[in-house]
């Protein structure tokens, strides 16, 4: 993993701690923190040490793909700068397919058979990103697998990626982003308490509050 990108999500703010009000994720459930990787836009040298790092973990797993997917919508923009970086076509994937139109939820060209690789901003509880890349193998594309810039680490989402039989690797991760926190003077020993109660039960933990599960 790269504990240099880790770095810098904290020095630019992507990463925030806040446990009154807690965050709500896109599953409903809670949580003491919430990483913005949106901001990596504003910054291009690190944008570009993101596809450069996307490009080394592919290699890493020996993927070799022919297109490159995004997710819509925070994994398009990545998407774009790695297909670029690798000179390769891209499409990406809806939330859901358009009411209108075409009525399509892969837009962009995608032929069957392709080897696609799928880009996506973070993995939380694991099920938006399963979903768009289930959406790829329904449309005859050999999906490679699932590369993202962050984790939480949950265990809920590796056992979905397991159950589901897709390949994840990602950049960095929760650990690396409070070590990182802890080496900046950026994590208070409150917050560290309540980082820990989180990760113990995070479903516990966000049940408590009124959120998901």
């Amino acid at each position: 993993m790269d504990r240099e990108i880790a770095r810098r999500l904290m020095e630019i703010g992507a990463v925030s701690l806040r446990a009154d009000p807690p965050f709500k994720w896109a599953s409903g459930r809670f949580a003491p923190i919430y990483c913005d990787n949106r901001l990596l836009m504003n910054y291009p040298e690190i944008r570009r040490r993101v596809a450069e790092s996307f490009a080394a973990a592919i290699r890493d797993q020996g993927w070799e793909p022919e297109i490159v997917a995004g997710t819509a919508t925070a994994g398009i923009p990545h998407a774009a700068w790695l297909a670029d970086l690798l000179n390769l076509p891209m499409v990406y994937v809806r939330g859901a397919a358009k009411a209108h139109g075409k009525g399509r939820r892969i837009e962009g060209l995608l032929e069957e058979g392709r080897r696609v690789v799928l880009i996506e901003d973070l993995i939380s509880t694991g099920g938006s990103s399963i979903d768009a890349a289930q959406a790829l193998v329904e449309a005859k594309a050999e999906l490679l697998g699932v590369a993202a810039i962050f984790t939480y680490g949950l265990q809920v989402s590796a056992a979905r990626f397991d159950e589901a039989g897709i390949a994840l690797t990602t950049l960095t991760s929760f650990d690396e982003l409070m070590e990182e926190a802890l080496a900046l003077g950026e994590l208070s020993a409150a917050h560290k308490a309540i980082l820990a109660d989180w990760q113990r039960d995070p479903s516990a933990w966000s049940v408590e509050r009124g959120g998901a599960t």
